[in-house]
């Protein structure tokens, strides 16, 4: 993993992906619904937007976090559609440019602050870096969405590498998820980078492993593709079985993709 770039530098590049994608949209470009039921792709950006203004507080605002974490806490449903809903209000020239700066406000907040601390977040303080790791996770994930409602076909590189990483450590989300009790013994991944690089995690004897696409992977935990459509092996077990609960964010899995949903794409 140390021949990736550090995950503020790979952030910032995913989003800048993103953000050319969007920025070409006509009116009705943005009204374009995703796989994400309800959701736009105006909504997805706006999502991106919050998540942004949130990482950002947590690193330059304590005040400004512990407000929006109180309101999140006590209905984080509620929390994210009325953020929706003030994103959306200018429309879409206003949701882009609020986005993008919040983004970078978050992505430059997150660089400042030394490595040896923490941050506050929505159930555990967490160190920049891994913060950093979650937030590309949500520009993958959304912009997963936003691509599949396009029609593009997005070319993966080792940027995905932070989000390989994290969705190996956070294994237990997807068991939490359904109210399953998580294994006490690691799991061994082995996934190939976008480059061919060889992405190991976890203990090399472990019984329990996961090899394939790391891009594959990546699909898998943001819930974006069934594993049936991706070209990852798991061993007989409970490797198998956690194939169809992976995800790396806490909260309600959500409904997910359906086998052959994507086929062809």
């Amino acid at each position: 993993m140390n021949a990736m770039q550090d995950v503020y530098t790979d952030l910032a590049a995913e989003a800048a992906d993103l953000d050319r994608v969007v920025a070409a949209l006509d009116q009705e470009g943005w009204q374009t619904p995703t796989p994400a039921p309800g959701w736009t792709v105006a909504h997805q950006i706006a999502h991106l937007g919050f998540i942004a203004h949130l990482a950002w507080a947590a690193a330059a605002d304590r005040a400004e976090f512990g407000r929006l974490a109180a309101a999140a806490k006590d209905d984080f449903e509620g929390a994210v559609s009325t953020a929706l809903a003030d994103y959306l209000t200018g429309g879409p020239t206003q949701t882009l440019s609020r986005w993008r700066a919040d983004q970078a406000a978050a992505t430059k907040a997150l660089a400042e602050v030394p490595a040896d601390q923490v941050v506050p977040w929505l159930v555990n303080p967490l160190p920049p870096s891994i913060l950093a790791a979650a937030g590309l996770m949500e520009l993958f994930g959304h912009g997963q969405d936003i691509y599949d409602a396009l029609g593009i076909d997005r070319t993966p590189t080792d940027r995905i590498g932070h989000l390989a990483f994290f969705g190996t450590r956070t294994r237990d989300f997807g068991y939490l998820a359904h109210n399953l009790t998580p294994p006490t013994e690691e799991f061994r991944f082995e996934l190939t980078a976008p480059s061919g690089l060889i992405w190991n995690f976890g203990p090399e004897t472990a019984p329990d492993r996961i090899t394939g696409p790391a891009h594959d992977f990546c699909l898998l935990v943001t819930r974006r593709r069934h594993h049936a459509d991706l070209a990852l092996t798991a061993t007989p077990g409970e490797a198998t079985r956690w194939l169809d609960i992976a995800q790396a964010y806490r909260g309600p899995a959500g409904e997910g993709r359906k086998p052959g949903q994507f086929a062809g794409v």
